[in-house]
Formats: C-alpha cells, sequence, structure tokens
C-alpha cells in the first residue's frame, strides 16, 4: 500500500546582491561620502546615499549625513509601515537623521511578487537589464545642470514627497544595476551590458563596473556620459579652442557606488490551497509529493 504526503509551495521573488565601492581618489583615507545598506526579507532592499561634497566648504563632513541616513534606513526597514514602501522608509529615516548635510538618495524594495518599488531623491540610479538590453532606467531628478535635488538637514532642501516612484514587474533572471551619480556620470548602458554579459557572478560584476567607471573618471580623453551632458548643456572649451578642433572631454572624478542584484525565485511552503497546481492570489502554488510504500503480507 501507497501513502503519499503533499506539500505545498509557492514561489517567491528574492534578490542575490553584489555590491563594490571606490571612493574619490583623494577622499580614499577617510572611504569617501557615499553609503549603502542592503538588507530586508531575502535580501529584498538596498538603497546608496551619495553625501553632498559641498558641505566640507563649511567645515561640515559630508559623509556623516549619507552614513546617518543609510543607517536609519537599515533601522527602519523592520517598521512595518515602511517595510513595504520606499517612500516611507525614505521619510522616516530622513526625519530620524540629525546630521548637518544633505545627499541623494535612491532606495529599492522587491516585493514577493516580483515588483520592483523604486523611491529616488536626486541622481542615484536605477536599470534594470532582461536579455542583455537595459529595459528600465531611472532618471536624474535637478534644479539645474550638476546641482540634483537631495534630502538636506536645512529647510531649503527637497524631502520624501519629492522623490520619483515608480515600480517595475521583474522576472526571474533579471539584472539590477544601481550606483552613484560618480558611477553612471562614467559609463555608457552598452559597457554595463558587456561587462554583466562577461562576468562570472554579481560580485565581480559590480567590481568590474566599478573599476570600469573608476578607470574612465581619470582619463581626461574619456567623453564621458557627463561631459557630453556637460556640453549640450553649454559648458564646453574656450571658443578659440573649439576652432582648433578641441571640446571638453573626460570622465567625472567622484565617489564610486555599484550594487548589481539578480532576480531569482524560491520555493516556500504554503499550508493553502489544493490541487497540483494553481494560481493563488497572483502567486504560482506548486506541489511536492512523498511518497512511502508499506508491504501488506
Amino acid at each position: 500500500m501507497w501513502s503519499c504526503e503533499i506539500y505545498y509551495c509557492r514561489m517567491e521573488a528574492v534578490l542575490s546582491i553584489g555590491t563594490h565601492v571606490i571612493p574619490h581618489p583623494r577622499k580614499v583615507e577617510t572611504g569617501g561620502e557615499d553609503a549603502f545598506f542592503v538588507g530586508g526579507d531575502g535580501g529584498g532592499v538596498f538603497a546608496i546615499a551619495d553625501g553632498v561634497s559641498g558641505w566640507a566648504e563649511k567645515n561640515v563632513n559630508p559623509a556623516l549625513f549619507s552614513r546617518e541616513v543609510m543607517a536609519n534606513s537599515s533601522t527602519f526597514i523592520k517598521d512595518e509601515e515602511a517595510s513595504n514602501d520606499p517612500q516611507i522608509l525614505l521619510m522616516k529615516a530622513h526625519a530620524a537623521t540629525s546630521s548637518i548635510g544633505s545627499a541623494t538618495v535612491i532606495i529599492a524594495m522587491l516585493e514577493k511578487t516580483g515588483t520592483l518599488k523604486i523611491a529616488s531623491v536626486g541622481d542615484c540610479g536605477l536599470k534594470v537589464i532582461r536579455k542583455g538590453q537595459v529595459m528600465f532606467s531611472t532618471y536624474p531628478q535637478e534644479h539645474y545642470f550638476d546641482c540634483p535635488y537631495q534630502i538636506s538637514s536645512e529647510a531649503i532642501g527637497q524631502t520624501y514627497q519629492d522623490a520619483l516612484v515608480c515600480t517595475v514587474n521583474l522576472m526571474e533572471g533579471d539584472m539590477i544595476v544601481s550606483g552613484s551619480d560618480g558611477f553612471f556620470d562614467n559609463i555608457f548602458d552598452q559597457e554595463i551590458l558587456a561587462v554583466i554579459s562577461e562576468s562570472p557572478g554579481i560580485d565581480e560584476a559590480a567590481k568590474a563596473l566599478a573599476e570600469l567607471a573608476r578607470k574612465h573618471s581619470v582619463d581626461v580623453r574619456f567623453d564621458s556620459p557627463y561631459s557630453i551632458e556637460a556640453r549640450s548643456r553649454g559648458f564646453d572649451v574656450p571658443w578659440w579652442k573649439k576652432l582648433l578642433g578641441a571640446k571638453l572631454t573626460g570622465g567625472k572624478m567622484d565617489d564610486i557606488t555599484v550594487i548589481v542584484a539578480q532576480v531569482k525565485t524560491v520555493a516556500v511552503p504554503d499550508d493553502e490551497g489544493s490541487g497540483v497546481e494553481q494560481e493563488k492570489g497572483g502567486e504560482q502554488v506548486t506541489v511536492a509529493a512523498t511518497a512511502s510504500a508499506e508491504q501488506n503480507e
């Protein structure tokens, strides 16, 4: 006689995440002014804050504000209201920050259903890569060229209400590449795609991307995304140099933070449901059966 135990499982989306940080060449000893955190259930939350370096002119360490915002984000991710809404998480993390300064910030959360929620203030960025193509990108928010939106200790800064908020439905195998402006100012989409396709894993991809952006940032001849954008905004070499065929080129030296994440699905036990396979609440439920034989004499 055969007996069979049936276990129901549902598929949930999780993130496998790699990170790499390279400080500005002149800020290596202090670790730079970027900060980030990775956490949440299944590593489903990550964030980057880029401290605004102009505060150093007022004898304020720009890194303190960005680091505290990230530390507070890591704490408030345990809050029920904030754990499902990156904009609320940004609000609470900012409100709890006592350091003087300002920062651009991006927070991303992956729901178990595969929906990625994003809240961003400023020019930290995020791209989603599917089957070798960029299928989604955030865009920078700025007051004018080189002056992005930023949350601040001062009343004149932006808040969570000014955030760019969006959602993206992801699939297993999708890759997410997020970074501070020091990354995206120095690397093109095609370079990102090439590195992702050639890297054996997410850790290697994050490191390779950061190192390539770092290489470009110190190359005065590299026609970077930053220099191309500057020229389009009217910033260029003097007119007499233009007559000689010269143009503004070069990367932008900055702190570089890169986060690379891959979407995976895992089976988790589900006590509810019936049938071998069914759709339940938008989530696929599957069955695992264990059979054992009992011999009757």
